[in-house]
């Protein structure tokens, strides 16, 4: 990840801040790419002091401060750390009722308490001793692994089964849960081998019971993995401490690369996200951006977004022909053909946009588009130029260049790259007229 910054400060002048961040998170079958960009005011004609000239506040300077008319402008405080095995980004308006070492503290607690329920690197968790149990042996489980698992059902139920968090077997058997490789298209596991992983993903035989609730498994060996869900309910989480423990109101989370935002940035403008061409071997410093997704703004002070984008095109190959992805459907227990090398989602939360985005690319592309038209799914489709159009309907459909100007994105380019698929609640979340 990278994060660059200028800062122009100058009292009672106009304040240009512009950040731009790079950010990046693989799970079981998805590698999850975006940009976040901090939208700025255009910066002040009158000219700006250098930082080294600026001096602490005397009682004189406040009186010209207040005498102008200034006002300064409200003060944002940005925060990193590691969580989920990949890393949390937060910038927010800070409080003058709390210090920022307490929020920072909260924030902590509440991430640890999330790693101590679902994260399968840590022995002890909750969802690492429930693979580990035998079947028709109760566990208990805390309320945010109910909310999880309960969200997840709904994802598999309504993509068909695309999203499932019992599939790491056949991730492991096809041993794509590293760098996706030709040699194991070549030489696949033996349908023997394929059968024996079939038969541990068994999603539908994992259920919740009771209150206090509790979690059985049908049959042994079925494991639950919940990468692909649990970054983005994470993120949720910490936009509820934020909000809902100390009412703040304008704040941007992200966890590798999931994003809510709320409210408005330090420049008192909505946020907005960035996302990346899908350019096969791109990294840091060569990516594009190929359009944006600004924060609704119907009322600005008040508005959210609940984001997620995941992409197939930084773990794929192309065999005889055909591009195959890591990430596995479990119906067909193979490589997924044909998936759409970048999807984004927005939903009423990060967690479901998180699944939706993994269950999209978890399938091929004109079954992902039907069923996100059918689930009335915000979604957006970056797919190759050279694939048909199966969107006709959809009036904002664009074959969009990566060297294009992101602010230009909704229009036609006649020199093309790739195509920009929309369904119509896409197109609705951002604000596109309807034809």
């Amino acid at each position: 990840m990278q994060i660059q910054s200028w800062f122009k400060v100058a009292p009672c002048y106009k304040v240009s801040h512009y950040k731009v961040a790079h950010y990046k998170a693989a799970d079981y079958n998805a590698a999850r790419v975006m940009r976040l960009f901090i939208a700025t005011a255009q910066p002040s004609s009158i000219p700006v002091l250098p930082r080294a000239f600026l001096k602490p506040f005397s009682l004189m300077t406040a009186a010209a401060w207040l005498l102008t008319g200034c006002q300064q402008p409200p003060q944002y405080h940005y925060i990193e750390g590691e969580t989920m095995g990949t890393s949390y980004h937060i910038s927010y308006e800070q409080s003058d009722k709390v210090s920022a070492e307490t929020i920072q503290q909260t924030i902590d607690q509440r991430l640890k308490q999330i790693n101590d329920s679902m994260s399968t690197y840590q022995d002890d968790s909750i969802i690492s001793t429930f693979n580990r149990l035998p079947a028709n042996t109760p566990l208990k489980v805390d309320a945010d692994f109910a909310t999880v698992l309960t969200l997840s059902k709904q994802v598999y139920k309504q993509s068909q089964g695309a999203f499932d968090p019992t599939v790491m077997p056949l991730v492991k058997a096809w041993g794509f849960g590293g760098k996706m490789t030709v040699d194991h298209l070549q030489n696949p596991p033996s349908p023997e081998q394929i059968a024996a992983a079939r038969a541990l993903i068994d999603f539908d035989g994992v259920n919740l019971h009771g209150t206090p609730p509790s979690l059985t498994k049908d049959k042994d060996g079925v494991a639950l993995d919940f990468s692909a869900i649990a970054k983005g309910y994470g993120v949720d989480a910490i936009a509820g401490v934020l909000s809902q423990n100390y009412h703040i109101k304008n704040y941007m989370v992200e966890i590798g690369g999931e994003v809510a935002t709320s409210g408005v940035n330090e420049q008192h403008k909505p946020w907005q996200i960035a996302i990346d061409a899908p350019l096969t071997g791109s990294s840091v410093s060569d990516r594009k951006t190929i359009s944006v997704i600004r924060q609704p703004m119907s009322n600005p002070t008040t508005g959210k977004m609940h984001i997620a984008t995941s992409g197939n095109y930084r773990n794929s190959v192309i065999f005889n022909g055909v591009r195959y992805s890591h990430t596995i459907d479990p119906i067909k227990g193979s490589p997924v053909q044909g998936g759409a090398p970048s999807v984004t989602v927005a939903a009423d939360s990060v967690a479901l946009a998180d699944a939706w985005a993994t269950a999209l690319t978890a399938m091929p592309y004109g079954q992902a588009l039907k069923i996100a038209t059918e689930q009335n799914l915000a979604a957006m489709f970056i797919v190759s130029a050279s694939v048909p159009n199966t969107a006709n309907q959809q009036p904002n459909n664009q074959q969009v260049n990566a060297d294009a100007n992101p602010d230009s994105m909704n229009q036609p380019n006649t020199d093309q790259e790739w195509q920009i698929i929309q369904t119509a609640a896409m197109e609705k979340f951002r604000g596109i007229p309807s034809p």
